[in-house]
């Protein structure tokens, strides 16, 4: 499910930023882009958000400004560096170089520059910034049940239109079953005065033809997903995965009503519960 927070505070003594971006993932797919001197805290920062968003794809930045810091964030080799700009010049009048850009070269040469990385284990800026990091991801947490509110909302029409489709069918059955016995009756008529056959043993093959052509069963069992799905759809817990395999047998029951049937009318209806139900399983991803 998508989701975005972000929070900062500004300060005599700091400046932080957080930003946290997701994307629905079936798994906590987490990227942290942080500042050297928090590297250690990697794991509270993942314990952190998989409490409050669970999971998902995760793209997660903390920027950090120290207002008091006086002393550089590097250290610079000032032998090493001599070392190289005077070999450098020498190079450069022996081979009649130009040595305009000796000073950058040699400040960029191997080890003249390190890094400094600051240790904030338990440190003021480390639970400031911990502060804003919490505040980012509930943030980005109310925006995702914002929209998980409008997808229930999407999610009720779809189930209502599937359950006007599906009365429409109940309703026809019957005139269905007529139309199938009539036109059974008018093609064999005929046929039945004009050859000598167990008439008894014909009842029984027409018996045995309406029970495959029967829907019954599949509409009880379509019924029930029906409300199952809803049942879900409004509890608490995360439930995306289960939506998801609920979605599966409703279809596997409008497919089995669609093939049973063998009517043009209800074909109608069929077509249309499947629009609504790809609908919901495309959705249904979006869902924790």
């Amino acid at each position: 499910m998508t989701g975005y927070g972000l929070a900062g505070v500004d300060n005599d003594k700091f400046i932080i930023s957080v930003e946290v971006k997701t994307l629905n993932s079936k798994f906590l797919d987490l990227s942290i882009r942080s500042p050297k001197q928090f590297s250690d805290k990697e794991l509270e920062i993942r314990n952190l958000v998989t409490k409050i968003l669970d999971r998902g794809k995760v793209n997660l930045t903390i920027e950090f400004t120290n207002k008091e810091g006086v002393d550089l964030p590097v250290s610079i080799n000032e032998e090493l560096f001599r070392s190289y700009y005077f070999t450098y010049n020498k190079l450069a009048e022996v081979t009649g170089a130009k040595t305009e850009d000796l000073f950058k070269l040699a400040l960029q040469s191997p080890s003249v520059i390190t890094h400094v990385v600051e240790k904030t284990s338990a440190s003021e800026e480390w639970e400031a910034v911990k502060v804003v990091l919490e505040e980012a991801l509930n943030k980005c947490d109310s925006f995702r049940i914002d929209e998980g509110s409008v997808l229930q909302s999407k999610f009720l029409e779809n189930l209502s239109i599937i359950r006007d489709c599906l009365q429409h069918i109940k309703t026809s059955d019957p005139l269905r079953k007529d139309r199938i016995r009539n036109r059974i009756r008018s093609n064999f008529r005929e046929w039945l005065e004009e050859n000598d056959f167990d008439k008894n043993r014909f009842e029984q093959e027409l018996i045995y033809y309406f029970e495959k052509i029967d829907i019954t069963e599949e509409i009880v069992r379509l019924e029930t997903h029906l409300d199952y799905f809803e049942k879900n759809l409004l509890e608490d817990n995360n439930q995306g995965k289960k939506l998801g395999f609920i979605s599966q047998e409703i279809g596997r029951e409008i497919n089995t009503i669609g093939s049973k049937a063998n009517d043009a009318d209800m074909q109608r209806f069929v077509v249309q519960m499947k629009d609504e139900l790809e609908k919901i399983k495309e959705q249904s991803l979006n869902i924790l």
